[in-house]
């Protein structure tokens, strides 16, 4: 359930938030009313229930076995609650024993009711949290009808939870609205050789450039809307990039750009396909570069809180001085003060930045390179000497430093939010570097005069950045191979960053004061450790060894920021590992990372205990056996989907499928139009008419579409004369594998 809550009063989304978004399956935007929180709605969890009919001298029996409950709400200050089950049927109460501590109780109780002839009366069996001072809190409940059980004779299964909705729901809109946009996403992802052929086709245009007869990547970019086009560029980038040919792609895109670009100072300015792919890939291939040379200062900035203002229109005069000698500060000296500082603070960066040549990775200086040349090549000449750097600096400077420092929370920069005093004194910074990026244009220069007092840091500035960005491109050929070889050697870091581990030692876990912070780091191969950021690691635990990543229960540790990382050791047997998180949002980055990671292992868990075995039982289910199976199930597919993921060729291939699919009647569109221009060019029916091409036609010979998803896996033939054509026939034929899934 998503709702929204005030700390302080207690408010929610009203009722249920499955009510619009059943109504919107894509998901829901718009303005929710706030409604005071009822205790009795906000439930979660499930209860597991066996019901029979049983016939008897007297007439049939009703019974309901309770059997366990998991991942109920903890209502009580230890985390936990102490559920009992109440069970109502035709005016008639029975209630289960208590289970102490526990949010994954196991009651495993019958109760026997007699049915009476043509009744309707319905089941309800309710879960209460007991408590000895207070009422009772309610858990949940669940309501089956008895001729429904009847008519089967058994019923059996894991049941939801539902809240109490028998009130009268509270008037709407006196507590103040939330704005929400929630997405929902199920995404069936085929076997890698179903994509193989739109993958191939794409990468073969990519591979030919603008040399070659393909129009694949135009004619998508022409088809994507403004709202979707960073979600494409992202899928797009993130597949060239596991195909080895990211840099083949944006210098496809930079040719294709400058192409229809005829003045220079527009160049890479929209929100184009080049645009939005570069910004993805410098986010998803330099993002340690940027922490490298962007956090320290970003630190300072926000360890010395001092008040910094330019704009003399929003100079707050402060009192200054010790003692009883307080005088006010002038705006003069407000506003030097504040240039000082930013002096300060842009300098360090722009040192920092020309020192950081090496450290930057190969494949964004190959990139930056192309970018160079490609532009030096459209835009000769003394009068556009600039223009190749400032292609650089529009990507380096505007669409990633800058709005890096002005949202340092949005790059893992920080943990949180700057206040207000820091978010100014970040903003001015940024605009100062956007100025140094824009190479001290006079346009920059007459938009904000009172940025005036910067301008000799900036002039030096714009003389440093071009000189680091001199060096930047300057690698060649083979020290690119080298480079490239050297990090294709070492696996790719998903996350790192410090987490607590937990001892254990004998029986059961110590106290909380045994966790020990240290720095870890996950890759595609390990999840490794060392004492800081910059020592040598050790590996933890072997990514091949997971077996499921989860949630700990509060009560186990008192931290609601624990997660348990159970692996298989060097003998084959099962081990736990408990690592804290500083807070919630790193808590699931790392079981998101971790269950990406590992979602292919062959050894993945079904169930776990969210608890720990403490003493001589689970925590979670007090079960007293150690290898017991777990209470609850694990949700290793549960991820988030960020732009740091690690990369998944065939996710990142059915969300472009998916695309295409949405603007398929636009592609079949095109193809006409394209083919109205051609002389010797055929109209083939598109999907409007009701029927298609058969895909072994357009694709020379790949099969019938009746073999499908066997044909697919044939090696992809020579390149047909209309690579639109060869397109639609691959979407038309994932259509066919996806109805076979």
């Amino acid at each position: 359930m998503l709702s929204a809550r005030s700390a302080s009063r207690g408010t929610r989304w009203p009722h249920s938030p499955r009510v619009p978004l059943s109504r919107s399956p894509a998901g829901f935007t718009g303005w929710a009313h706030l409604t005071e929180v009822d205790p009795d709605e906000e439930v979660q969890g499930e209860i597991h229930l066996r019901l029979e009919v049983l016939p008897g001298a007297r007439g049939c029996r009703l019974r309901c076995s309770v059997l366990e409950a998991r991942d109920l709400a903890p209502k009580d200050r230890n985390g936990a609650s102490d559920p009992f089950v109440r069970v109502r049927y035709n005016g008639q109460t029975r209630e289960s024993s208590v289970v102490k501590k526990s949010c994954y109780p196991r009651w495993n109780e019958t109760f026997e009711f007699e049915l009476e002839e043509g009744s309707t009366e319905v089941l309800c069996v309710e879960a209460w949290d007991w408590d000895l001072v207070s009422r009772n809190d309610f858990l949940g409940k669940v309501v089956v009808n008895v001729q429904r059980v009847r008519a089967a004779e058994q019923e059996e299964g894991w049941f939801r939870l539902q809240p109490d909705q028998s009130k009268n729901q509270r008037a709407e809109g006196n507590l103040g609205s939330l704005q929400l946009e929630v997405r929902l996403r199920d995404e069936t992802v085929l076997p890698s050789s179903c994509y193989q052929p739109l993958v191939q086709l794409l990468c073969r245009e990519v591979k030919l450039g603008t040399q070659g007869p393909g129009q694949l990547i135009p004619v998508i970019e022409e088809t994507t809307s403004t709202e979707c086009r960073q979600e494409v560029a992202t899928n797009l980038l993130k597949l060239f990039l596991g195909q080895g040919l990211a840099k083949e792609f944006l210098d496809l895109l930079f040719q294709l750009e400058l192409g229809r670009t005829s003045e220079a100072n527009t160049l890479f300015r929209s929100n184009s396909l080049a645009s939005k792919s570069m910004e993805s890939f410098l986010k998803v291939a330099g993002m340690r570069y940027l922490h490298g040379v962007l956090g320290p200062i970003i630190d300072r900035v926000f360890e010395e809180k001092k008040y910094v203002e330019l704009d003399p229109s929003k100079v707050e005069v402060k009192d200054v001085g010790c003692s009883r000698l307080h005088r006010p500060q002038s705006e003069a000296e407000v506003l030097e003060q504040s240039a000082q500082t930013l002096r300060a603070h842009l300098g360090a960066l722009l040192s920092a930045l020309c020192r950081s040549v090496r450290a930057c990775p190969a494949v964004l200086r190959a990139t930056f390179r192309q970018l160079f040349q490609r532009v030096r090549e459209r835009f000769p000449g003394t009068q556009h000497e600039n223009v190749p750097f400032i292609a650089v600096t529009s990507f380096l400077c505007l669409r990633f430093f800058s709005p890096a420092i002005m949202s340092p929370k949005l790059f893992h920069l920080r943990d949180r939010h700057a206040d207000a005093r820091t978010s100014r004194t970040l903003l001015l910074l940024a605009k100062a570097v956007q100025n140094v990026g824009n190479m001290d244009t006079p346009v920059a220069r007459a938009k904000e005069a009172w940025m005036e007092p910067l301008q000799p840091t900036v002039r030096q500035g714009v003389a440093q950045l071009k000189d680091f960005i001199t060096k930047l491109v300057d690698i060649g050929e083979k020290e690119e191979l080298d480079l490239q070889r050297t990090l294709s050697l070492q696996a790719p870091l998903v996350k790192e960053g410090p987490l607590f581990i937990h001892r254990t030692k004998g029986k059961g876990p110590l106290a909380s004061f045994s966790f020990k912070k240290l720095h870890f780091s996950l890759t595609t191969e390990a999840l490794s450790f060392a004492k800081t950021p910059s020592s040598k690691k050790s590996i933890f635990i072997k990514l091949a060894n997971v077996c499921a990543a989860e949630k700990v229960e509060e009560k186990s540790f008192g931290s609601s920021h624990v997660m348990q990382v159970i692996y298989t050791d060097d003998v084959g047997q099962l081990q736990t590992a408990y690592l804290q998180c500083k807070c919630v949002n790193e808590l699931n980055q790392w079981l998101s990372a971790l269950r990406k990671v590992s979602i292919n292992n062959t050894g993945l868990l079904g169930s776990y205990h969210p608890g720990v075995f403490r003493g001589d039982k689970w925590s979670c289910c007090h079960q007293k056996d150690r290898t017991d199976r777990g209470c609850d199930k694990t949700r290793s597919r549960v991820t988030l989907q960020e732009w740091n993921d690690p990369l998944d060729h065939d996710l990142e291939a059915q969300l472009i499928y998916r695309h295409l699919l949405s603007v398929e009647a636009m592609l079949w569109e095109k193809h006409r139009e394209l083919s109205r221009t051609s002389e010797t060019g055929t109209v083939p029916a598109g999907p409007g008419k009701g029927r298609f091409l058969p895909a072994g036609t357009l694709l020379g010979g790949w099969g019938a579409v009746g073999t499908l998803p066997a044909a697919l896996t044939a090696p992809l033939p020579p390149a047909p004369e209309d690579p639109l054509v060869a397109l639609l026939g691959v979407l038309q034929d994932l259509r066919v594998s996806h109805s076979f899934s």
